[in-house]
C-alpha cells in the first residue's frame, strides 16, 4: 500500500483485517500526527482536511458517486466502533446543517428532504428555524438538516488508524516510493518498488493511494492519469460576538458552500477555498469570509488566529475518485478530490473486493 492518508491507511487496516499481509509505505509515517501550520507549505490532504461527511445530502440519487457515499455512510459507524480506543478516541459528530442561499435552493432542499426522510434529512423554513436551534442570525431562506451527516476529526482518525495498524501487524515503512517496476511473476513477486532510502522491495499486489503523486508513479508504466491540484485554505477564527445559539452549533454548518465548524471555546474553523494551482491566494480567505454577502457581522469581525492550506488531487477528464484495476496486481485508489475522508471506508471496501481472488500474500 503506497500512501498513508485516510484512504491509504484505512485500506491497509481493512485489508489486514481481511487476513492479507500488508505493508504501508509513506514518508509521513515517521512524523507526528499534527498540523504544522505554515503559510509556505501545504499540508497533506487528510491533515489539511476538516473531515466533513456529506453523504446523505449529496444532490444525485444514482450513479457511482452516490453509491460510494451511501456505502461509506453505512460503514463509518462500524469503523468508528472498531477504531475507537481509550488511547485514540474517535467519534462521529452530527448533525450537518446547510443554509439555503436563495428561494430556489430552499425548494431543492425541501424536495431532497422529502425524498430522504429515512436517511435523516429534514428541511426547515425561516419561520421554524428557531425551533430547530439554527445558530444563524437570519436564515431567511431556511435550509436542510442532515441528522446522520456531520464530521470526523481527521487527526483523531489518523491516530486511531496508526494504533490499529500496529495492532493488525501492518508493516509501516517510512519511505517514499521513487519508482515502480514490473517483474516476471514466474520468478516471484509481480512488482518491484524502489524507495528513497536506497532499498528495494517486492510485492505481488500494489495499491496506489498517493493523490497527486499517483500520476508520477504510473506514467512510466504507460498509464496516464493526470490530476490537477486544487488548493484549499482554512481559517481558524476567534469569535468574540457569539450568538445566543452558539452552544447548539451543529457538527458542521454549511453556508454558500463553506463549512463552519466550532472547536474549543469561541473558536471556529472556516473552510475551505477552491483555488487552482499550488500557491495560496492572499485574497481568497477574505472572499470566503464574506460568504457571498451572507456572513453575519460577528463572523466578519472575528480574529484570525491561525490558518493553513492543503492540496486536493482532482482527476483531469475523469470523475473522482479513480478506482481501477490497471493490471494484475496493480490497483489505483486515488484522486478523491474533496472526499478522501468521507470515502475512505467505501474505497477500502472496494479494494478488498478486488483482492478477493488474490491469495493471502504480501501486499503493498
Amino acid at each position: 500500500m503506497i500512501g498513508a492518508g485516510a484512504v491509504g491507511a484505512g485500506t491497509a487496516w481493512h485489508l489486514a483485517r481481511q487476513g492479507h499481509n500488508v505493508s504501508l509505505i509513506d514518508p509521513s509515517l515517521e512524523a507526528p500526527i499534527q498540523r504544522n501550520n505554515s503559510l509556505d507549505q501545504a499540508l497533506n490532504g487528510t491533515t489539511a482536511s476538516l473531515g466533513v461527511l456529506m453523504g446523505h445530502v449529496f444532490r444525485r440519487s444514482s450513479g457511482r458517486a452516490w453509491r460510494l457515499r451511501q456505502r461509506s455512510m453505512e460503514l463509518w459507524p462500524q469503523w468508528v466502533e472498531r477504531l475507537n480506543h481509550p488511547d485514540t478516541p474517535l467519534q462521529l459528530d452530527s448533525p450537518l446543517i446547510q443554509l439555503a442561499s436563495d428561494p430556489v435552493e430552499s425548494e431543492r432542499m425541501q424536495s431532497l428532504a422529502n425524498q430522504r426522510r429515512e436517511l435523516g434529512l429534514e428541511s426547515f423554513s425561516s419561520a421554524n428555524s428557531e425551533s430547530h436551534q439554527i445558530p444563524w442570525p437570519n436564515p431567511g431562506h431556511g435550509g436542510l438538516c442532515s441528522h446522520n451527516d456531520g464530521r470526523i476529526d481527521p487527526l483523531a482518525l489518523q491516530r486511531a488508524l496508526r494504533r490499529s495498524l500496529k495492532t493488525e501487524e501492518v508493516a509501516l515503512l517510512p519511505a517514499r516510493v521513487t519508482a515502480l517496476h514490473r517483474q516476471n511473476p514466474d520468478e516471484g513477486n509481480r512488482w518491484g518498488l524502489e524507495l528513497d532510502t536506497g532499498h528495494n522491495t517486492h510485492y505481488d499486489v500494489v495499491v496506489i493511494c498517493t493523490a497527486l503523486a499517483s500520476a508520477l508513479l504510473l506514467q512510466p508504466l504507460g498509464h496516464e492519469f493526470p490530476m490537477e491540484a486544487v488548493l484549499g485554505q482554512v481559517l481558524d477564527l476567534q469569535v468574540s460576538a457569539t450568538t445566543k445559539a452558539w452552544d447548539h452549533w451543529p457538527a458542521v454548518l454549511v453556508c454558500n458552500g463553506v463549512n463552519l465548524i466550532r472547536h474549543g471555546h469561541n473558536r471556529l474553523w472556516l473552510g475551505a477555498t477552491l483555488e487552482h494551482g499550488e500557491e495560496p491566494s492572499t485574497e481568497e480567505p477574505s472572499i470566503m469570509r464574506r460568504l457571498d454577502g451572507l456572513a453575519p457581522n460577528w463572523l466578519q469581525e472575528a480574529e484570525v488566529v491561525d490558518q493553513w492550506h492543503g492540496l486536493r488531487a482532482r482527476p483531469s477528464g475523469r470523475p473522482a475518485p479513480l478506482l481501477e484495476v490497471l493490471e494484475p496486481g496493480l490497483i489505483l485508489a486515488s484522486g478523491h478530490y474533496r472526499n478522501g475522508v468521507l470515502l475512505a471506508p467505501a474505497t477500502a471496501d472496494w479494494v478488498g473486493q478486488q483482492m478477493m481472488n488474490t491469495t493471502k500474500i504480501p501486499a503493498s
